[in-house]
């Protein structure tokens, strides 16, 4: 069986807006996505369990994106492939999901992996937009995945209880962050890592069109940002030591205590 896990490096802490370009600033430090790890684990588990199986991994983004794949091949997966291309900044959704299901393609998965949600978007529809382009089935919220004779079973986390749903494969699912514990890269892991394949794959290699791809190919536009609207009145005390009695007497000044 052949198990993709899709990955995405996000933004190590908090997340800033570029004024200028109006999208995410991804310039600093990065990371791999926490809901993703999730995903990998949960792939080395099944492939663990079922013996002749391979993990690979699939992400998009800049060349400095490998240092996040390079963690999930420490963790155990088998082989990376990164989708860089500067025609590929920009992207929003439509476009994103477009070129990845491009590479998904490729690979020839049985089962498709993603984590529910990117740390910096927390938007939790991208795995929805690739199945629908793949024309597979899809689970979300995965609390439990078992694979048996071509089907997948998961147990889905609802507000409700649990819903138990079987899907032939290939098929996609996104699992919650509750589904399992991460794995620490052992040293062994590190330095394998540096040994497996990883490949990177323009938008040409893969037959995405120019004008489907980037900002050109998406369907969103940031027209304008700006700051939260004013909370009313307020107070920002700087604690030498006196905040407590600085706050009691505001509350006191309000008829609050």
């Amino acid at each position: 069986m052949k198990i993709a896990v899709c990955v995405k490096q996000i933004p190590e802490g908090s997340s800033r807006i570029d004024p200028e370009s109006k999208r995410l600033d991804r310039s600093g430090e990065g990371a791999l996505n926490p809901f993703d790890a999730n995903a990998v684990e949960e792939a080395l588990r099944l492939r663990d369990a079922a013996g002749e199986s391979e993990v690979v991994l699939v992400s998009m983004g800049p060349a400095r994106a490998q240092d996040a794949l390079r963690k999930a091949l420490a963790m155990g997966a088998d082989s990376a492939v990164l989708v860089s291309d500067e025609a590929a900044a920009g992207a929003d959704l439509v476009a994103t999901s477009y070129a990845l299901s491009k590479a998904l393609e490729r690979e020839g998965a049985d089962l498709i992996l993603f984590g529910q949600q990117a740390g910096d978007s927390d938007g939790a529809v991208l795995w929805a937009a690739v199945a629908d382009r793949l024309r597979l089935p899809v689970v979300s919220q995965a609390a439990g995945v078992t694979h048996e004779n071509g089907k997948v079973t998961v147990k889905r986390q609802t507000e409700f209880g649990y819903d138990v749903i079987e899907a032939p494969l290939p098929a996609v699912v996104a699992v919650s962050d509750a589904i399992n514990e991460p794995r620490y890269p052992s040293l062994k892991g590190i330095m394998g890592a540096k040994s497996k394949p990883q490949a990177t794959v323009s938008l040409g290699d893969l037959g995405v069109e120019p004008e489907r791809a980037g900002e050109q190919g998406s369907r969103t536009e940031v027209y304008a940002l700006g700051d939260p609207p004013a909370r009313g009145e307020s107070k920002k005390i700087e604690d030498d030591g006196s905040a407590a009695q600085v706050i009691l007497d505001f509350l006191a000044e309000k008829r609050l205590v």
